[in-house]
């Protein structure tokens, strides 16, 4: 028996607002009943080969006809393929074919309402709340999230383990970047939502989309969106140390502290003033534009640029995360 194959693509669209990552999320409408999902997702398609000459230009074209908001900077993530991950089925009217998405991450300067519906910006701590640690070590980690691991290891050490060095608990470090391994490992666990919504799809049932079994979790989302979120975070995280992407964040003049908040929101973590500046300033990143932000709402700060023409003479670095703790 063949069985035929969707290309869908997939964008998860990040920007800085009021000091917060935040990611475009859609509402999906069912295709039969043109009801709007209870969940988030994010914004995604199918692929055309017929109208679209490459991935990325689809994923432009569809972006922009559902959220109403023009992409900048993109870079493929990943091709998401497990077999009944296209729930609910009606998302790329794909009916019984297997669909493969591709996944791509996308960031933009300014998070720019559209008049679009079902189509809002959300910050990505709504989706993993214990992913942000700027003002500490969050308490859901220890008081909901470390017991329902304890639970789910039992006896098995190896289980727990993996549980602790991810979640950075019995004393293991913080690795800010295993984001995608954290949101894997609860769903392993029976723990995310979105599981037990897939487990009955495979077992042949119609499940309704999952509900947040705990604001410690985090809110679900449809299909495997939320892995593709989770994917796009841990890329980004990773990135922002040897690519300046952090750039395609800031407006085009910013000051060095509103550099560093944008830093902290994508990595989750404080990062030490003093060596931030310092970092930034071996790096010869930006430059300085000898004018001061009056609005700062405090001591007016000296504006800076990104040194953009520096990306044709040299392979440019990211940013290293001098941590507060150091």
């Amino acid at each position: 028996m063949s069985i035929s194959v969707v290309i869908g693509l997939s964008a998860v669209v990040v920007a800085i607002r009021d000091g917060d990552a935040v990611v475009l999320t859609v509402r999906p409408h069912d295709a039969i009943t043109d009801v709007a999902s209870p969940l988030s997702g994010l914004p995604f398609g199918p692929f055309d080969p017929e109208t679209h000459r490459t991935f990325e230009l689809g994923l432009r074209a569809f972006v922009t006809a559902q959220t109403r908001f023009q992409l900048g900077y993109v870079e493929q993530l990943y091709t998401f393929g497990d077999k009944g991950r296209d729930a609910p089925r009606a998302e790329v009217g794909a009916g019984a074919a297997r669909v493969v998405s591709v996944g791509y991450l996308g960031l933009t300067p300014k998070a720019v309402d559209t008049d679009a519906p079902d189509t809002a910006w959300a910050p990505w701590s709504r989706f993993f709340p214990w992913e942000d640690w700027r003002s500490g070590r969050p308490t859901l980690l220890d008081e909901a999230i470390a017991p329902a691991l304890r639970r789910w290891a039992g006896d098995d050490a190896g289980k727990w383990s993996r549980a602790r060095l991810a979640f950075a608990l019995d004393g293991a470090p913080w690795n800010e970047e295993r984001v995608l391994e954290r949101y894997e490992l609860l769903y392993e666990a029976g723990l995310a939502p979105e599981a037990a919504r897939d487990r009955a799809r495979a077992d042949g049932q119609d499940p309704a989309e999952p509900e947040a079994l705990s604001a410690a979790l985090g809110e679900p989302m449809i299909s495997d969106h939320r892995r593709i979120l989770a994917t796009g975070l841990s890329r980004l995280r990773g990135k922002i140390k040897y690519r300046p992407v952090v750039f395609e964040l800031t407006p085009e003049e910013f000051t060095l502290s509103t550099l560093q908040r944008t830093v902290e929101a994508i990595a989750g973590v404080p990062l030490h003033k003093q060596n931030f500046r310092r970092v930034v300033e071996r790096e010869e990143l930006v430059e300085g534009l000898g004018r001061l932000d009056a609005e700062t709402g405090g001591r007016p700060a000296e504006l800076f640029r990104f040194r953009r023409e520096m990306l044709a003479t040299r392979q440019a670095t990211g940013l290293s995360l001098p941590l507060l703790r150091d």
